[in-house]
């Protein structure tokens, strides 16, 4: 029997992405009196993700990095049982770097924060509404506050969350988090849903292979363990993971006049085909629309919020086996490449054996990418900095001296099967689907690897002939900063705050 979700317990930012609420500052704190800390953890009015009505006007999300736990206080061995990628960070070792992309310009020894002697304990997450930030700031950063912390870096956001700063509507694409655990986990699952399952993003249930990510368990003896829930495998044990999750931050710089620029140059000064060229980079139109066609009634869902989301995102790849809608290598085609367990048209199982051997194909690209249901992530991105327009970066106004670009901000129950897998062999790679020679046009760093020393360039099948092939693309997005974080219960913030008792 499945368990019944606190939405009590669980951090509001897993089941909202709080849009209505456009003010927002990701304070980066270093913990320099535990006690003090504790003491604020104690009286933090942490938002949980129970629905209120109206929306609440302001909310308050905790997050803490494997040197923040152990700052404040947590033995090393529960620490130990987190996951290794989120124990040695983001910038931890040489080969995750490598790995993520996050070399050269990229290299965590250029970042504002998160590199060597800049990784931050704590994440704290204020959001309000436009003009009372300031207010809502106020009343979090109380004596206790000061006491305990240190300012690492403020990382403000201001303004609409829906367009990022090139200019495309963002957030369009989101899992449908199967709250009621309805789905089943069992088997191939031959189409494309997005309906994904809750141990994807919430620790302490099951994910798409039908177990239970790792996460500290403790023994049920421990009186200050008695506040956690039992594990839901193990009911002799505490779970001090469930109902949270691990969050990943990366702050992206982008070249928005770098950006239009290129496509000025590669169009000869022609607008709409400025245009039409960043639509196939990204997999979309500028509006949002997919540059393929909807699929129908293959969504249908009986939550109206889902079937409105349906109206831009309800779509897969199938109709365009050969890239000539949306490349290859677009953007949107990378980060969530649509596919099921199986090529489509595995039906049946005469079609699953033979499609198995290797007949019935359709493209050699049948079964180049990994099934996206084991691979996705929930992103509350927000903007930041001074917006640019296209007619401002083609000019020359106000470009020099301004930063923008975005926070870039994903809730995942394992940060190695997810987050990185989608960064290392989606984005980053050179041979994804059979290409050769581009990462993803936007977020490539254009660096040699071994064995491919060309990664700026890309393709644009063509209904006949050759693909039409472009080079020389530079480095778009820059990043300035980055960290794994884990994002606990509400119970286990209470766990945590009782350290030092």
């Amino acid at each position: 029997m499945s368990a019944i979700i606190d939405y009590s317990d669980v951090q509001g930012i897993v089941r909202y992405g709080y849009g209505h609420l456009s003010a927002a500052g990701f304070f980066l704190l270093r913990i320099k009196n535990p006690g003090a800390a504790r003491s604020w953890l104690r009286t933090a009015p942490v938002t949980n993700a129970m629905a209120v009505a109206p929306p609440p006007q302001h909310a308050l999300q905790v997050a803490f990095t494997g040197d923040g736990l152990e700052a404040m206080g947590m033995p090393r061995p529960i620490i130990d049982k987190f996951s290794p990628e989120f124990i040695s960070g983001m910038a931890g070792e040489e080969s995750r770097s490598r790995r993520l992309g996050d070399i050269a310009a990229n290299a965590p020894s250029q970042w504002q924060w998160g590199g060597a002697e800049k990784v931050p304990h704590l994440l704290v997450m204020l959001y309000a509404q436009a003009g009372a930030l300031e207010h809502w700031q106020e009343a979090v950063q109380n004596r206790s506050w000061e006491e305990a912390f240190t300012v690492l870096r403020c990382l403000p956001s201001e303004g609409p969350s829906d367009t990022e700063p090139f200019g495309f509507k963002d957030g369009i694409s989101q899992p449908q988090l199967d709250w009621e655990q309805m789905k089943k986990l069992s088997g191939d699952q031959i189409d494309y849903s997005n309906l994904a399952a809750l141990g994807e993003f919430l620790l302490g249930y099951p994910n798409e292979y039908g177990k239970y990510s790792d996460r500290p368990l403790l023994p049920s003896g421990d009186d200050r363990s008695a506040g956690l829930l039992p594990a839901a495998e193990n009911s002799d044990q505490r779970d001090l993971g469930r109902n949270g999750s691990y969050l990943v931050l990366r702050q992206l710089e982008q070249d928005v006049a770098g950006f239009w620029r290129f496509l000025d140059r590669q169009t000869e000064g022609n607008a709409a085909d400025q245009t039409k060229l960043a639509e196939v980079m990204v997999g979309r139109r500028m509006n949002g629309e997919p540059l393929v066609p909807l699929s129908n009634g293959q969504f249908a869902s009986a939550d109206q919020a889902a079937n409105d989301a349906m109206k831009v995102n309800g779509f897969t790849y199938e109709s365009d086996s050969d890239g000539t809608r949306c490349p290859f290598g677009a953007h949107i085609r990378r980060v969530n490449p649509r596919n099921g367990d199986l090529p489509y048209g595995t039906q049946g199982w005469f079609q699953w054996l033979m499609r198995t051997l290797g007949f019935h194909r359709k493209s050699f690209r049948d079964d180049l990418v990994s099934s996206t249901r084991f691979h996705r992530i929930l992103r509350r991105g927000r903007g930041y900095g001074n917006a640019l327009s296209r007619a401002q970066a083609l000019s020359g106004g106000a470009v020099e001296g301004y930063e923008r670009g975005i926070y870039f901000i994903c809730v995942n129950a394992n940060i190695a099967r997810q987050f990185e897998f989608v960064q290392n062999a989606w984005v980053m790679a050179t041979k994804f689907d059979g290409l050769s020679g581009e990462s993803d046009p936007l977020m490539g760093n254009r660096q040699p690897i071994p064995d491919c020393p060309i990664t700026d360039a890309f393709s644009i099948p063509q209904e006949s002939g050759l693909p039409r092939r472009i080079h020389g693309l530079p480095q778009f997005v820059t990043v300035r900063g980055g960290g794994y974080f884990f994002l606990p219960s509400i119970r286990a913030l209470w766990y945590i705050a009782t350290l030092g008792d």
